[in-house]
């Protein structure tokens, strides 16, 4: 009886060492789907993101060309207002360099001293200024001239100037710190960045979104196979 059993002793060791070498292999198995599963979420998050921040830049590019047009082209053609930069100091602090003026047409008739116009003067390169009025006076021939000066100058402009025409450019509004970047805007080039490029970004952006879509999760059936593969 004793040499039976220890004859038999062996062969019920090595059956377990292979069930547990099998073990082993499963185990493996499922770690190195585990691992490639957590990768491959990872990078389609990474792609989501990535689709959404070029989407979000697309539209915002495309919004900001939308408001830029309307502001700059159908505004005024629509409300009937104007737009122009101030480029000096001379009506400081109510007026600054960068600052965007916004005028609306009216009757000289009905333009009184302390008003803001902007007009063109009558001297050197009739330049466009944006002055405040301090003096009106009726010319000879029944016009209308007015005497202008900058709030910032030290004196009044050394010139008289008799508004021509029927309205002036009267100003009702001041938008700050944005005329430099409308000038900018108004450049060919990046007009044409703004009214192709934006398009092109979202567009971009959509194909990004689809492209960014997370495939058919197949990991269970991945550990299904394993699991019928560790039965047999």
């Amino acid at each position: 009886m004793s040499t039976i059993t220890s004859i038999n002793e062996p062969a019920v060791h090595g059956w377990r060492s292979a069930g547990e070498a099998s073990a082993a292999v499963v185990i493996s198995a499922d770690g190195a789907t585990a691992t490639g599963t957590s990768a491959a979420s990872a990078t389609g998050r990474f792609r989501s993101i990535a689709g959404k921040v070029v989407k979000g830049i697309g539209v915002g590019l495309l919004v900001l060309g939308a408001l830029v047009f309307l502001f700059l082209a159908i505004g005024p053609r629509v409300l009937g207002y104007q737009t122009s930069t101030m480029l000096t100091g001379s009506m400081a602090p109510l007026i600054n360099p960068g600052d965007v003026v916004v005028t609306v047409p009216t009757p000289i008739t009905d333009v009184k001293v302390g008003d803001i116009i902007t007009y063109h003067i009558p001297v050197e390169d009739q330049r466009v200024e944006t002055h405040r009025i301090t003096e009106i006076t009726t010319t000879a021939d029944g016009g209308i001239a007015v005497q202008t000066k900058g709030d910032a100058n030290n004196g009044i402009d050394p010139w008289i100037a008799t508004l021509q025409g029927k309205t002036v450019d009267k100003q009702i509004a001041t938008i700050p710190h944005i005329g430099n970047a409308i000038r900018a805007l108004r450049e060919p080039i990046v007009m044409n960045t703004l009214m192709y490029g934006a398009p092109t970004i979202l567009v971009i952006g959509m194909l990004a979104s689809i492209w960014t879509k997370e495939p058919t999760k197949t990991a269970p059936e991945g550990a299904a196979e394993s699991q019928a593969a560790s039965g047999e």
